[in-house]
């Protein structure tokens, strides 16, 4: 019968795996000073919170704009 540090340790084990399945999700390169993408500057502060960031901010937005547009013509030829 499982007792309660049975239980504690399940716990913690848990959120280790949820932990390292969140850090495999985002890069861990170093970030760009400058965007790839228009050349301007890359806040410290944006540099800081995501490291591996290669995008500023604009660019980024226009990027994931770009990117759901596209997946939803591609899901809309699907449903034809």
């Amino acid at each position: 019968m499982a007792d309660s540090m049975d239980f504690v340790q399940q716990r913690v084990e848990e959120e280790l795996a949820r932990n390292l399945a969140n850090a495999k999700q985002h890069p861990t390169g170093a970030s760009e000073f400058f965007c790839l993408s228009c050349d301007d500057v890359i806040p410290e502060a944006r540099r800081r919170a995501l490291p591996g960031v290669s995008l500023c901010v604009t660019c980024k937005s226009i990027d994931e704009l770009k990117s759901a547009h596209l997946k939803n013509a591609t899901q809309g030829d699907s449903h034809e």
